[in-house]
């Protein structure tokens, strides 16, 4: 079938020749028939079709398909007519004197070839195209597009195909583009103006082409696209449209991920290749938000074979059932284990020899921690990290990475205590004198979307039509994306500082009633239609987050997003306290205030809610 098809359009270009070559001498004569130029015009046609031919093979004129006729073909078209018009000056220069081809034929013929020859192919595409689209077009969803640039201009073209869409219009905030169309689409204002527009068109559905708007942007356009109750999409963004993994019209929902304008994180993957390939990791935690994207991370990088540890049977099935689905070839191992359980975390590091550990195992939700379960966040915490990295350092592993929290820094919960608690056991057992394991602690704050938090369950609130339920109109939290965390922490790592608490850069604060009233609007709705309950601060919770506590200080890396913290050190007599507590806690039960009052020896900084004035 190609080869059928490349011989008719060969064949087209062949009768071009021919009728460009009649017509630059009908043109030449008045539209007379050129008498005493027959011999002329038979003669030098013959060459013409034999160079014509071999110019259009080597151009690549066949490669391409005429119903997305665009400029490469129009070039090619272009080089072809080049090299005709050379033969055609050739034959005009060295032709015996009973064969003459006049000086305005050399100028006619090439102009008149690129016009059947591109002409041609663009009638094709425009009859094509009328004939498979139009009968769709203005039957689709009425849609207006955000953004007249060049995203813009590729989107409103590619929907032009869809069934499922019409652009009835399009916003841009350059005024020089107001009134100007693309695909008979016209430019009707500014962003400003989005509502408006929906309201007139009708339009229900608005699509942001900008794969490189601000987050500031994103906002706006989200709140007057609730005024319309329209639904906002996005187009995918340049690093995805570069890399040809999609398309300008794979269209999806505008994202929370997307307000909050997390920019994207360059690692060194050279440095970060160089510590993991070829090796053994193991990964506590591995079916959780955090540690399952660590573990596809990780996968990037062609381990010897990464060992999945958790103690949640439906987190681990789901973890090897992804990388069965998508990774295939990378080895992984699926253990069922405590950390609290030293036997069976002394058999795993017995049988498997990890070179590189990442602790990501731990009880992080904080009000349900600080009532009636402050002893098992200090068994699973810091305990659990006790055992798994006595295990590490025994072992002689090479690095033992500790996932840690912005709410170890000041805690006023048992859940940051413990993980200020568990960076604290890290410290004491990088520089006990025997050890050859470089312990490093990374310390960020909330993750979007992650298990348990208030992307989740703000989504269902508003999917149960409300109320949504923020504890304070003034609380704060940093948020990062679990893919950027996850990358994070292994750009910390591969730097190779011992002993240290990295900080990742967790960008500006954000207000959980803006969170809660930006996803209403992405649901669709207006703030009118769905109300916001405040419910008080919960047990343990603070108002602000901090990233550092006020007795540390930071020092900058190469890498511009992470820091060195500097803590304080840490008491000789607590690794000894510890160990002696993780003996026997197995067997022990203690109540919330005999917890809380321990951790408040130990850390200082630790200031219960329920002790504060």
């Amino acid at each position: 079938m190609k080869s059928v098809r490349s011989t008719l359009v060969l064949l087209f270009d062949l009768c071009c020749v021919a009728l460009a070559w009649l017509l630059a001498f009908l043109l030449r004569f008045n539209f007379e028939w050129p008498t005493g130029y027959e011999k002329t015009l038979w003669i030098g046609l013959l060459p013409l079709l034999f160079a014509q031919g071999i110019a259009c093979r080597w151009a690549g004129l066949y490669r391409g398909m005429w119903i997305f006729a665009s400029i490469p073909d129009l070039r090619r078209v272009f080089k072809a007519v080049l090299t005709s018009a050379i033969v055609l000056l050739v034959m005009a220069s060295l032709s015996p004197q009973d064969i003459i081809i006049p000086r305005s034929i050399v100028v006619l013929y090439p102009l008149l070839l690129l016009v059947f020859m591109g002409g041609g192919r663009l009638a094709w595409r425009m009859w094509k195209e009328h004939r498979l689209y139009h009968p769709k077009k203005g039957l689709g969803r009425p849609v207006v597009v955000i953004g007249a640039g060049t995203a813009g201009a590729m989107l409103v073209r590619e929907l032009e195909r869809s069934p499922d869409w019409s652009v009835v219009a399009l916003v841009d905030d350059d005024q020089n583009k107001w009134g100007l169309e693309i695909s008979g689409c016209r430019v009707e204002g500014g962003t400003d103006q989005l509502a408006e527009v929906l309201t007139r068109w009708e339009a229900r559905h608005a699509i942001v082409a900008m794969p490189s708007a601000k987050s500031s942007t994103l906002q706006q356009v989200t709140q007057l696209a609730a005024l319309s109750n329209a639904q906002l999409f996005t187009v995918p963004g340049l690093s995805e449209l570069m890399s040809g993994r999609v398309e300008i019209n794979s269209v999806r929902p505008v994202k929370i991920e997307d307000l909050l304008g997390r920019e994207s994180v360059n690692i060194d993957t050279s440095g970060i290749a160089q510590m993991l390939q070829g090796k053994r990791l193991l990964v506590t935690g591995a079916g959780g938000s955090i540690g399952s994207e660590l573990c596809r991370q990780l996968a990037r990088f062609e381990p010897a074979v990464i060992v999945l540890l958790d103690s949640s049977e439906l987190a681990l099935y789901s973890i090897e059932q992804w990388f069965k689905s998508n990774l295939p070839a990378t080895a992984i191992l699926p253990l069922a284990a405590d950390i609290k359980d030293e036997v069976r975390i002394k058999q795993i590091f017995d049988d498997w020899q990890p070179e590189v550990v990442f602790h990501a195992a731990a009880y992080k939700h904080v009000p349900l921690m600080e009532v009636h379960n402050a002893w098992q966040a200090m068994r699973n915490n810091a305990i659990g990290t006790l055992t798994v990295g006595k295990q590490a350092s025994r072992i002689k592993a090479e690095r033992f990475v500790l996932i840690s929290t912005d709410k170890a820094v000041n805690p006023t919960n048992v859940m940051g205590a413990t993980k200020r608690m568990a960076e604290m056991i890290c410290e004491a057992l990088y520089n006990e004198p025997d050890n050859t394991t470089c312990f490093q602690m990374v310390r960020f704050g909330n993750v979007l979307g992650s298990t348990g938090s208030v992307i989740p369950k703000f989504r269902e609130q508003i999917l149960q039509g409300g109320p949504v339920t923020v504890t304070h109109p003034e609380i704060t939290r940093y948020f990062m994306s679990i893919p950027e965390a996850a990358q994070l922490v292994l750009q910390a790592a591969a730097m190779g500082q011992g002993g240290k608490i990295f900080v990742l850069d967790m960008g500006e604060p954000v207000k959980i009633v803006d969170l809660a009233k930006n996803m209403i609007r992405l649901s669709g709705f207006a703030e009118e239609e769905i109300q916001i309950s405040y419910t008080g601060l919960r047990p343990g919770e603070k108002l602000y987050e901090e990233l550092l506590a006020d007795d540390e200080h930071t020092l900058p890396t190469h890498h511009e997003k992470l820091r060195i913290a500097k803590a304080r050190p840490v008491d000789e007599a607590f690794f000894e306290f510890i160990q002696n507590l993780a003996t026997s806690s197995a067997s022990v039960q203690m109540p919330d205030e005999a917890v809380k009052h321990m951790l408040n020896k130990w850390i200082p900084e630790y200031q219960p809610q329920q002790h504060r004035s």
